[in-house]
């Protein structure tokens, strides 16, 4: 018999395991700028308002993304437009003021293997828990309230390292100091591991990890599958062993076309993937059955094709890709990628709309 009315955690539950359920769990993520422009346009609130509206059926805990220098953030010049800062990573970056948009890297302090032992090493691991414990525990109670499934979220091991040594040099230490990469995913991941491990102890009981690392471009990995498998690959398994060890399932966040290592994320042990990115070449309508069966699809849906505001073909996006997903039982709706400021408050309300149309079982 088909459920007919479930929780958001026991439909995300179900999806996972591709056990039948009443409709495609859902969930999004907005650009700041998105917000404002809706607000103008009558949003009452804010991005929680949005998600209401959605039915989302998720809810995060904590962002742990550890910094070797979690207090640091020196404004080193600033404009009429941005603002340029050293921050907790020892990076230097240039960042726009009163607007989203991805900031220019600068510099990066940790530039060497001799470095990263003498200062950045030590300053990790010596660097006190950087969540807050207690608000995790209050974010569970209330999702558990609100019947919603509930995760650990953070960065990976590869994010970290792009973030700590820039890709320029951790690109290079590839080949050159494969043993240096290693040893900072690794640390980084003690240290996350250790930091979930707190919020355990609080008494919090998650459904699930949700990790973030952009692991590719838009035409392939930034790193060969082969050098992802022997520097990478290990401690992302070590984090879907921990959670799968306590009763959790993996989602992964990687932008970028993955095709190459579906196969490996599927052996680390990620039980879905996030946000399948349509810009990228990924296609939902291709991989869903190929993959599904092994690996649920969560996402996919075309922020440019939202961007038109042109519901007829964001009708077309939507009904295609969740008939894909829908078919292997395992796709829950998330874009492609954060809704942008161009797609109007209008449209995404019509956009709830067809996710009510397209995604019921």
């Amino acid at each position: 018999m088909k459920p007919s009315s479930l929780t958001g955690r026991q439909r995300v539950n179900r999806m996972l395991a591709r056990r039948d359920h009443d409709r495609v769990p859902r969930c999004d993520t907005f650009w700041a700028d998105t917000i404002a422009r809706w607000q103008r346009e009558g949003l009452q609130w804010d991005q929680n308002d949005v998600l209401r509206l959605l039915e989302c059926d998720f809810q995060g805990l904590c962002w742990s993304w550890p910094a070797p220098f979690p207090l640091q953030r020196d404004v080193l010049a600033s404009d009429a437009e941005t603002e340029t800062v050293r921050d907790g990573w020892g990076g230097v970056a240039r960042y726009w003021k009163g607007r989203s948009g991805t900031p220019e890297h600068i510099s990066f302090d940790c530039d060497s293997r001799e470095k990263w032992e003498r200062i950045y090493k030590p300053a990790m691991l010596a660097a006190p828990i950087q969540v807050d414990t207690r608000m995790a525990l209050l974010r569970y109670r209330e999702g558990r309230k609100l019947g919603r499934w509930t995760h650990l979220s953070g960065v990976e091991g590869f994010e970290a390292l792009r973030r700590l040594i820039g890709d320029e040099a951790f690109l290079m230490a590839m080949i050159d100091d494969p043993d240096w990469v290693r040893d900072i995913v690794k640390v980084h991941t003690d240290i996350v591991l250790r930091t979930y491990e707190a919020i355990l102890a609080e008494g919090v009981a998650p459904d699930g990890l949700w990790i973030y690392g952009d692991l590719a471009y838009n035409h392939a990995t930034i790193c060969s599958p082969a050098m992802y498998r022997a520097l990478v690959w290990p401690e992302h398994k070590r984090m879907a062993d921990w959670a799968h060890a306590r009763g959790m399932r993996v989602i992964y966040h990687t932008d970028g076309r993955v095709g190459a290592v579906l196969d490996l994320f599927i052996e680390a042990g990620f039980d879905c993937l996030q946000p399948i990115e349509a810009k990228a070449g990924m296609d939902i309508r291709v991989l869903a059955p190929a993959y599904g069966s092994r690996l649920a699809m969560f996402g996919n849906i075309d922020v440019m094709k939202m961007a038109t505001n042109d519901l007829g073909l964001i009708e077309e996006e939507i009904r295609s890709k969740f008939a894909a997903g829908m078919a292997t039982r395992g796709y829950a709706y998330h874009s492609d990628h954060s809704v942008p400021p161009q797609v109007s408050w209008e449209t995404y309300r019509a956009i709830i709309g067809l996710i009510d149309r397209h995604g019921a079982y």
